[in-house]
């Protein structure tokens, strides 16, 4: 009896291991955010919900209408609907566009209320992944823009060169892309920072441009 009771707590915490080792580490926003899980579902027009992204299998978005913080967007029909990723509110797939034979990337991201870090210091992040081939410094070439947006405000930023940044949850580690171009939004959403974040070879974010944009312009509460 005595070794059944001395038991429990280790099995609690093999339970408990087993529980988290399902958890979600996030491609560092700031020098240490603070996951927050998102909802694996998402709301839909009627009512209905669509799963953002389980298991191993990818899809056409279909202009489905995902959630994230209290932010909703609609994905551009052609792009396709990856799994599920860490920390991620959904990841799309950018078809190749033109002579590329990689395709593109749109990954968003919340991390919960406060969660995240600034629009500042993740701009200067996300510039800091960009080498320029002539050596000047990317924030020189970087387009910033601030705006409103059906009443959330968005800072956006497009910049281009070689693509030293993602980090291991990016796949990316140690491999620089040349020819690549970031097209990146910030909404201020109700409950906090939702970052969606468009990478990939610069002929295909370029193809890409006007259904990003489409997908900003659709951005609601």
């Amino acid at each position: 009896m005595r070794l059944i009771y001395s038991s429990i707590p280790l099995i609690a915490a093999i339970l408990l291991a087993g529980c988290t080792s399902n958890g979600r580490v996030s491609e560092p926003l700031s020098s240490s955010p603070v996951p927050s899980p998102t909802s694996s579902a998402s709301a839909a027009p009627g009512g209905s919900t669509i799963a953002v992204s389980h298991g191993d299998g990818a899809r056409a978005s279909g202009s489905a209408s995902t959630d994230a913080g209290g932010v909703k967007w609609t994905a551009p029909k052609r792009w396709v609907l990856g799994p599920e990723k860490p920390m991620r509110a959904a990841t799309y797939r950018v078809p190749a566009a033109g002579a590329d034979k990689e395709d593109g990337e749109c990954a968003v991201f919340f991390f919960g209320p406060g969660q995240g870090g600034g629009v500042e210091a993740n701009i200067e992040r996300w510039i800091g992944q960009f080498e320029q081939p002539d050596g000047k410094p990317s924030g020189e070439r970087a387009k910033r823009q601030k705006e409103m947006i059906n009443g959330l405000g968005v800072t956006t930023i497009d910049l281009g060169g070689t693509y030293a940044g993602g980090g291991p949850m990016m796949g990316a580690a140690g491999q620089k892309k040349t020819g690549y171009r970031l097209l990146g939004a910030i909404v201020d959403g109700p409950q906090g920072a939702v970052f969606f974040k468009l990478t990939g070879p610069a002929a295909t974010v370029a193809a890409a441009r006007g259904e990003f944009d489409g997908l900003l312009r659709s951005l609601a509460r």
